[in-house]
């Protein structure tokens, strides 16, 4: 359609989004679907977040905010920093957004011009290639070790030109859960402070989802060289079990973030006002039911790897972190499965699965690397169960 801008052309839907949506019809059509797609904990919203939010619609906290986040939230997310990250900012450092997806776009919005390189590792979230390309700028894709879903310095230094702008990186990863260790860390910050034109782009929204005593640490955090070209991004989404809210935020220099602001003023001006007040008490009130909800998901994740490991041509590594396992399905290349379709590769995987057993999940080439298969374990114990039971299943009647 003529009409249409020629950016959208380069971009692609939400893949996840797609699965979860191909779920929710196929449900509403009375099949009995597993949806493992979305990456989005079935915990409720603490009580204690959710009173702050009634009392801010009370107290008429109902209207226009500044910009990019009220001083409480943007005061409450300095603490944050400091308390936990060893980051030290100002509250003119900081940025509140409608969930971490807009601070991200907002920054590439802010920063890229055509030619300009952004290095994204993989596996990749689905959104950080589409969202540099209708920010003007070119997706570098950095390839990971596929037994670790890591990528090295050595990987690292040889994707750098002098065209790249940003380095994207996501520890925990979505969709591997791989983490990366502080030495790892440290290895890629070596590297980077080698390259004073790379800014580094750091999503840590899983930050506080980790196991097995893992010890989250942030790039700004590691080399302190590199906070003033480091844009830290984080939200409540996902340890705060508040997806709806829509609450991202994040640390960086302060005409960066200026700039951001500039454009978040003419796209959507303020977040929610009271969704800002109920994040000023997820990140300042209790935190008791984090590591609760975290041994909750180290169960899950046990119970899937397990299972997932018994399945005919399906290796699964142990993720760090996230709620997310992201198995290979390399096994099962070449099979057939008992609609007598031949699977070549992990989307015909995906498609046989849900057709045939009901389970969606989501293929591992929209994440940048298969032959995978990204599970989300954040949803009931129950129904994991039933879904790996079904995934055996499947793979037992390959022919």
């Amino acid at each position: 359609m003529g009409f249409l801008a020629d950016a959208l052309a380069r971009v692609q839907p939400s893949a996840t989004i797609a699965v979860t949506n191909k779920a929710r019809e196929l449900k509403a059509a009375g099949r009995d679907v597993i949806g493992l797609g979305a990456g989005e904990p079935d915990f409720d919203t603490p009580d204690n977040i959710k009173a702050a939010a009634i009392k801010a619609i009370n107290d008429g906290k109902t209207k226009y905010t500044a910009v990019d986040g009220i001083p409480e939230l943007k005061a409450a997310i300095v603490e944050k920093f400091k308390r936990e990250n060893g980051l030290t900012y100002e509250t003119n450092q900081i940025t509140v957004g409608t969930g971490g997806k807009q601070v991200l776009y907002n920054a590439l919005v802010a920063t890229l011009n055509p030619g300009d390189e952004v290095l994204i590792p993989t596996p990749y979230w689905v959104s950080y290639p589409d969202m540099v390309l209708l920010a003007g700028g070119e997706p570098v894709i950095v390839e990971a070790d596929k037994s670790t879903f890591k990528i090295t310095p050595e990987a690292l230094d040889a994707s750098i030109t002098s065209r790249t702008k940003w380095l994207i990186f996501n520890s925990p990863s979505n969709p591997s859960g791989a983490a990366y260790t502080k030495a790892e860390l440290k290895a890629l910050t070596d590297v980077l402070k080698k390259h004073p034109q790379v800014w580094i782009m750091t999503d840590d929204m899983y930050e506080h989802l980790v196991y097995d005593d893992f010890e989250f640490t942030t790039p700004a955090q590691v080399e302190p060289a590199l906070h003033d070209r480091t844009l830290t991004v984080n939200g409540v989404s996902k340890a705060y079990a508040m997806t709806g809210w829509r609450i991202g935020y994040a640390g960086g220099p302060v005409e960066l973030i200026k700039a951001m602001a500039k454009v978040q003023s003419q796209s959507t001006s303020n977040p929610s006002s009271i969704a800002q007040w109920a994040a000023v008490e997820a990140l300042s009130g209790t935190q008791d039911f984090i590591p609760k909800n975290n041994e909750v998901f180290k169960g899950r994740r046990d119970l899937v790897v397990s299972m997932l490991n018994q399945s005919n041509g399906i290796s699964c590594p142990v993720p760090e972190g996230a709620f997310y396992v992201f198995p290979s399905c390399a096994g099962t290349i070449g099979k057939t499965a008992p609609s007598g379709k031949v699977i070549e590769n992990d989307a015909d995987f995906v498609t046989e699965l849900l057709e045939t057993e009901g389970v969606a999940v989501v293929p591992g080439s929209a994440f940048g690397l298969g032959p995978n298969f990204r599970i989300s374990y954040a949803t009931a114990t129950e129904a994991l169960e039933e879904a790996c039971t079904r995934i055996q299943r499947f793979c037992g009647n390959l022919k």
